[in-house]
């Protein structure tokens, strides 16, 4: 599996487009906001009076849709209500892997300006720049010292690739795509290797950072520190290779391209990332904070009833919007595009059964981190 060709969003404004589906990362930016709003605080507090002429923030894995332009919009509306300087311009970088719709971004700017237009805050906002910039943020994509605030939502938990062990068949993990209950524990360590890929990332960012600029990150995560705990976070992968073996049943797929096939993904326990961080020295944690959201993205309850009234409704939205928009293109890169429709028709109503037993929730971390002057 190529990472870089095969991990991103569906496309496009469609029904089973990420665009339309991306409510659960849209309710993240809003539930992160003050996080954010602090940690903008927090840059423009460290840098030197007069402030400078150029302010430079990166969203890595901005996807594509209304919430990438929302990120750029609620941290221009921060700056304008905090009465920083009028003269600082903003240079906003987006950044996704290549295969990313770069194009459906940018032809959404004017939506950007129309939003400004529409709005009367009685303050004067800043000049600002949007540019695309495509790659991995596993490797390095800016010079040194040259951004003042890093954000990504709903991206770290993807891995740089499949572990090698599993992508070359010396270890498998059969009937699963993800953890799961029948995982192997020497499969379970194998996913644990995403310390290398947060290390690697926590060393870029500093490197990139702007004296001591700020990062503030959210992404999946799960509630327990214990590895086969791993919760509803889990169970919605263990599902979906639950339709898959339906598929191979039917002949549908082959048994041995689900065994071959492993999400480069990975969702650690606070504990993890705090341990991590605190490990490498290279940053100061500020915040972190686990919350709760619904599978179903139209479920506004927060859990306070844990009750689903329309089972097969609520799996619905959870089986085309949550997760085909995101799984699609991976999906497709593995098994072709014959079985997609198929697919989600079958993990429908798997998810529905499931959902009987009272709602399901993703645990959501949020960590803000300031850099260390070294």
């Amino acid at each position: 599996m190529e990472i870089e060709r095969a991990l991103h969003m569906v496309g496009g404004d469609g029904n089973d487009s990420y665009a339309t589906n991306s409510r659960l990362p849209m309710k993240a930016i809003t539930e992160t906001k003050p996080v954010l709003w602090k940690a903008i605080d927090g840059v423009f507090a460290s840098l030197p009076s007069p402030a400078p002429a150029k302010i430079v923030i990166a969203d890595l894995g901005c996807s594509s849709g209304p919430n990438t332009l929302l990120v750029v919009s609620e941290v221009i509306d921060m700056i304008s209500i905090g009465g920083y300087s009028e003269k600082t311009e903003l240079q906003f970088f987006l950044n996704d892997l290549p295969g990313n719709e770069f194009n459906y971004v940018f032809r959404s700017l004017q939506q950007l300006k129309q939003l400004a237009d529409r709005k009367d805050q009685g303050s004067v906002e800043p000049p600002y720049y949007i540019a695309g910039l495509p790659g991995s943020f596993y490797t390095k994509l800016f010079p040194r010292q040259s951004v003042h605030l890093f954000h990504s939502s709903y991206a770290l938990m993807w891995r740089s690739k499949v572990p090698e062990e599993l992508s070359s068949g010396v270890h498998l993990n059969e009937g699963n795509i993800y953890i799961g209950k029948a995982t192997p524990s020497h499969v379970v360590t194998l996913f644990q290797k995403f310390k290398e890929d947060l290390s690697l990332f926590l060393a870029l960012r500093l490197e990139e950072l702007v004296g001591s600029g700020r990062m503030v990150l959210t992404f999946l995560g799960r509630k327990s520190s214990q590895m086969l705990a791993h919760g509803d976070v889990g169970t919605m992968w263990e599902l979906l290779a639950e339709a898959l073996q339906i598929l191979v049943q039917k002949g549908r797929v082959k048994e041995e391209d689900l065994t071959a096939f492993n999400l480069p993904y990975y969702a650690p326990s606070v504990d993890e990332v705090t341990e991590l961080v605190e490990e490498s020295g290279l940053f100061d944690i500020e915040h972190t904070d686990l919350f709760e959201s619904s599978w179903d993205p139209h479920d506004d309850s927060n859990g306070d009833d844990d009750v689903v009234a329309d089972c097969a409704r609520s799996a619905e939205n959870i089986a085309n919007c949550s997760i085909r928009a995101v799984i699609e293109p991976l999906i497709t890169d593995h098994f072709g595009e014959s079985i997609v429709d198929e697919l989600f028709e079958v993990y429908g109503p798997i998810v529905a059964k499931h959902l009987e037993k009272g709602r399901a929730m993703y645990p959501v971390i949020v960590v803000s981190l300031k850099g260390k002057l070294i």
